[in-house]
């Protein structure tokens, strides 16, 4: 059995980088970028109006001012201001030559004549400069970045329209067990649904993979042999769920020897995912898990991910955050490093979330985070500061 830190260590050691491909920047929400996203041009690209209202010299602010012109947003001024002169001006709008500062509409009386005075006694320039936002050249987007809502302006506002990403790794899922069966189905008393695969796939779709699922497959060797053959064809990984541990009918480790896969390691020393299996051949990996629905959520969140990020070129992909714990966290044995699901309260600080156990996996359902209890500590004092894995 190793530790948390040297399975980390084997995982990153045997990461294979993905190709990538460009796509329409429309379709690239959760890809991760594989090049740096630089500006074209400067942001605003000409001065603008910050406010509707009279473009102006500042020395004339305390003289009346004829109206020479109306400029809107999108229309290129047709008048230079001169001594005693303004332009009405919308929102968004080039400031006119010969212009230092706008007037907001509020703060003007209208005269006869198609004359304005202005009726405060300073005013702000109330002008965007140009490049103020952006200036040409700069970087806007690093690569190894996940393409969210906030990339996706940033494309925009470059016409960068066909942005570089990594290819999806293909994952397939593979649930194992006589006694499960699909969602869909109500199980007999010596059965139940399969919540894993389900998760799994979840999981995989949100940090940006195409999971493909290859069903339960019976506790045979041959059943599964078959299955894990067909997954290696199509996938870069394989994830599969349960048949990992000691039991006579946990044959997993030893059908992907059978099926040409090397065991990296088979287990690890955390609670939940002790009997966790890496394996790799050639270009094709395996993650064999536990069969209880917290575990195989953990090891996804913990090694999987891992994995994944670096298959991609992700960077920063796990967000954790310093919190104050607001209860004690007790347990009764220490010989391994403990993962347990967390929720922010009222008052900002974490709790443990009602937790019965690796089978217990709707207590993932309110949580917000994961904390880890160290090998050899039995307990967290109320007050401390811990560190809290967002999922």
């Amino acid at each position: 059995m190793i530790k948390f830190e040297k399975a980390i260590e084997i995982i990153k050691a045997n990461q294979l980088m993905l190709g990538s491909e460009k796509v329409d920047f429309k379709e690239s929400i959760n890809r991760i970028l594989r090049e740096e996203i630089i500006s074209d041009i400067d942001m605003p690209p000409f001065d603008k109006s910050a406010m509707d209202g009279y473009a102006c010299r500042r020395e004339d602010l305390s003289n009346e001012l004829d109206v020479v012109e109306i400029i809107q947003a999108g229309y290129q001024p047709q008048k230079k201001i001169g001594e005693n002169e303004c332009s009405k001006i919308m929102t968004g709008a080039m400031m006119p030559e010969g212009s230092d500062c706008v007037i907001i509409i509020e703060e003007i009386e209208e005269l006869p004549g198609n004359k304005i005075k202005f009726k405060g006694e300073k005013t702000s320039n109330n002008i965007c400069v140009i490049g103020e936002d952006v200036v040409l050249g700069q970087k806007l987007v690093s690569s190894g970045t996940r393409i969210s809502a906030k990339e996706i302006a940033s494309l925009a506002l470059c016409g960068h329209v066909n942005p570089l990403v990594s290819k999806k790794p293909r994952i397939g899922i593979i649930a194992t067990g006589d006694e499960i069966v699909e969602p869909n189905l109500i199980p007999k008393k010596s059965q139940i649904r399969n919540t894993n695969s389900y998760q799994l796939i979840a999981q995989s779709l949100q940090f940006g993979c195409e999971p493909n699922y290859y069903g339960i497959a019976l506790d045979t060797e041959d059943e599964i042999g078959k299955t894990i053959i067909k997954a290696k064809e199509e996938n870069d990984l394989i994830i599969i769920t349960g048949g990992v541990s000691m039991g006579d009918f946990d044959l997993v480790p030893s059908v992907l020897i059978k099926n040409g896969f090397n065991i990296l390691f088979d287990q690890v020393a955390i609670q939940p995912g002790k009997p966790t299996v890496f394996g790799r051949d050639g270009d094709k990996f395996v993650f064999g898990m536990p069969g209880n629905p917290v575990s195989s959520f953990i090891c996804f969140e913990i090694f999987v991910k891992e994995f994944l990020a670096g298959m991609m070129e992700l960077k920063d992909h796990t967000k954790i955050f310093k919190m104050r714990l607001a209860k004690e966290i007790k347990r009764k044995k220490n010989k391994r490093l403990a993962w347990i699901p967390v929720k922010i309260n009222s008052d900002g600080k974490i709790e443990p979330v009602e937790y019965h156990g690796s089978a217990h996996i709707n207590a993932l359902a309110f949580a917000d985070g994961i904390t880890s209890i160290p090998i050899g500590i039995n307990e967290i004092k109320e007050g401390s500061i811990v560190d809290v894995r967002q999922i």
